[in-house]
C-alpha cells in the first residue's frame, strides 16, 4: 500500500541516474559471463531499479522491457525455455473487475452511497427479497475483519449489516473495494455488500449492483536447467519482477518513480544470478526452474497462473526471494525465510552452510503475516516447501513502497553475500541430497473465492 510520495529528488536518485548515463545497466550483455559475481549482479539490478523502467507496473509497457531484459540474461545464462513453449515468456490473461453502481434499501430507507460498498466479480445482481442473499449483521463488538475474511473464504452472496461504530475501518474496506477486483478466472460468481447503518433486522430489502469487466494480458518469465540424472525432480527458484509504478506524473517536477529497487529487483536479479551459478556448475542432478513472477503486488496472479502448468509433486523446493538488498536485523548479509515451522527446508539448508553467522533464521516478523503475503502461499497451498527468502528489516525499513527504495538506498555488499548464502545453501536440493519435508496443504489458509 502507497503510504506517501517523497517531496524531493534524493541523492540516491543521482547516483542511479549517473550509472545508467555510465552505461552501466545498459552495456551490451556479454557472451560468457557465468559467474556468481558482484560485477553481474550490480549490472542487472542496476538495469531493473532504473528510472527508464519506470517502477514496472502491471500493464505498463516498462514492466515488458523487464521481462525482455530478464528474457535476454536466461537465454544469456545457458538456460532453455520449458517444455511446451518457444519463448521465456509466458503470457495469461486476468480479468479486471470494476464497480459502476450500487443501490440499497433496507426496510423501505434509502442508503447513502458513502455508507455502501461491495466486492462483486457478479456483472450484475438484483436482491429484492430476503432469501435471495444472506444477511450478517456486525455489532459493535464483532470483529468485522474476521467477518469479512470468512465470507469471503466462504463465497456466495452476502448483505454485512455494520454498525455505525466501526466507520473507520469500514472506510478502509470502501477504499480498497473501490478499486475493483482482479481475477485469474470468472468461475465464481459471488458478492460482499457491506452498509454502515444501525438497522440490525430486516423486514425488506431493495439491492443493485452492477460491475465492469476488462481482460487484460501479464506475463511470466521462466527458465530452466534440465536435470542431469532426477530431471523429473524440480527446485524452483523464483522472484517477482512487477512493482507499483509511477504515481502523481504529471502533477509536480518531484520524484514519482516507485522504483522497487528492494522490491523485488532485488529477487529477480537474485533468481539471474543464481541460474547463470548453477549453469556454470553443469552438474545439477535435478531440474532447477528460474522463474520471474508478475503481478506479485496486485494480487500474486504471476504464481497463480504458473502453477496450472506444474505437477506439485514433482517440485521439490520453493526458493521465492523476496527483498534482499538490504541488512538484516541478524547482521550484514544473513537472511531469514518465511514458515520456517512448516518443513524442515530451513534445516536442511542449514546444514549445508558452513559459516555458522550466515545460518538462515526464522522469520523475525510472525505478526506481519509474510508467509502468505509473497508468492511462495500459491505452491505451499499445494504443499510444495515453498518459502520466501528476505532480509529486509520490517520494522524499520523507511522505504518499502516508497519513491526512495532505488538502487542507493541498498546495500549491495549484504546482497551479494545473501546470494552467495542461497547458492551454497541450496546446492543439496541442486544435486539431489537434500529432500525437504512437504507442508501440510490443510494448514495453510486458502485464498479468498471472490477478492
Amino acid at each position: 500500500m502507497v503510504q506517501r510520495i517523497s517531496t524531493n529528488m534524493t541523492q540516491n536518485k543521482k547516483l542511479l541516474s549517473l550509472a545508467i548515463a555510465a552505461g552501466l545497466a545498459l552495456m551490451p550483455l556479454s557472451q560468457g559471463i557465468a559467474k556468481l559475481s558482484m560485477d553481474s549482479m550490480t549490472k542487472d539490478i542496476t538495469y531493473l531499479a532504473s528510472d527508464e523502467l519506470k517502477g514496472r507496473a502491471s500493464f505498463s509497457k516498462e514492466i515488458d522491457q523487464a521481462a525482455d531484459y530478464i528474457s535476454r540474461r536466461f537465454s544469456e545464462v545457458g538456460l532453455s525455455p520449458m517444455a511446451g513453449n518457444k519463448s521465456f515468456q509466458q503470457s495469461f490473461s486476468i480479468y479486471s473487475i470494476t464497480p459502476i453502481s450500487l443501490k440499497v434499501r433496507l426496510n423501505g430507507q434509502e442508503i447513502d452511497k458513502e455508507n455502501l460498498t461491495m466486492a462483486s466479480s457478479m456483472e450484475t445482481f438484483t436482491w429484492q427479497q430476503k432469501n435471495a442473499v444472506k444477511t450478517h449483521v456486525v455489532g459493535e463488538k464483532d470483529n468485522l475483519r474476521e467477518v469479512v475474511r470468512g465470507l469471503n473464504q466462504q463465497g456466495g452472496q452476502h448483505l454485512v449489516l455494520l454498525h455505525p461504530s466501526h466507520q473507520d475501518l469500514f472506510k478502509r474496506y470502501r477504499h480498497y473495494f473501490s478499486r475493483g477486483l482482479t481475477k485469474l478466472e470468472l468461475g465464481h460468481q459471488g458478492a460482499i455488500v457491506i452498509a454502515l447503518t444501525d438497522i440490525s433486522e430486516l423486514d425488506s430489502l431493495d439491492i443493485t449492483g452492477t460491475t465492469d469487466t476488462k481482460k487484460q494480458r501479464l506475463t511470466n518469465v521462466a527458465g530452466i536447467l534440465p536435470g542431469k540424472s532426477k530431471p523429473e525432480e524440480i527446485v524452483l527458484y523464483s522472484a517477482h519482477y512487477d512493482h507499483i509504478g509511477v504515481h502523481g506524473e504529471g502533477e509536480s517536477k518531484e520524484d514519482i518513480i516507485y522504483n522497487g529497487a528492494d522490491d523485488d529487483a532485488s529477487g529477480t536479479t537474485a533468481i539471474i544470478n543464481l541460474a547463470q551459478h548453477f549453469a556454470e556448475q553443469n552438474n545439477n542432478a535435478r531440474t532447477l526452474m528460474f522463474t520471474a513472477f508478475t503481478a506479485e503486488e496486485i494480487g500474486g496472479f504471476g504464481s497463480k497462473a504458473f502453477s496450472k502448468q506444474l505437477n506439485p509433486e514433482q517440485v521439490v523446493a520453493m526458493i521465492n526471494i523476496e527483498m534482499i538488498g538490504k541488512p538484516s536485523k541478524f547482521g550484514p548479509g544473513t537472511v531469514w525465510m518465511t514458515g520456517m515451522e512448516r518443513s524442515d527446508l530451513g534445516a536442511q539448508l542449514n546444514k549445508q552452510i558452513k559459516e555458522e553467522k550466515h545460518k538462515i533464521h526464522q522469520d523475525p516478523y510472525p505478526e506481519q503475516g509474510l508467509f502468505y503475503r509473497s508468492d511462495n502461499a500459491t505452491l505451499a497451498r499445494l504443499g510444495v516447501p515453498a518459502h520466501s527468502f528476505s532480509s529486509t528489516q520490517l520494522d524499520k525499513d523507511q522505504h518499502y513502497h516508497q519513491v526512495t527504495d532505488d538502487l542507493a538506498s541498498l546495500d549491495l555488499d549484504s546482497m551479494f553475500k545473501v546470494i552467495q548464502t542461497l547458492a551454497s545453501g541450496t546446492q543439496g536440493l541442486v544435486d539431489g541430497s537434500v529432500t525437504p519435508s512437504r507442508i501440510d496443504p490443510a494448514k495453510v489458509k486458502s485464498g479468498g473465492l471472490i477478492y
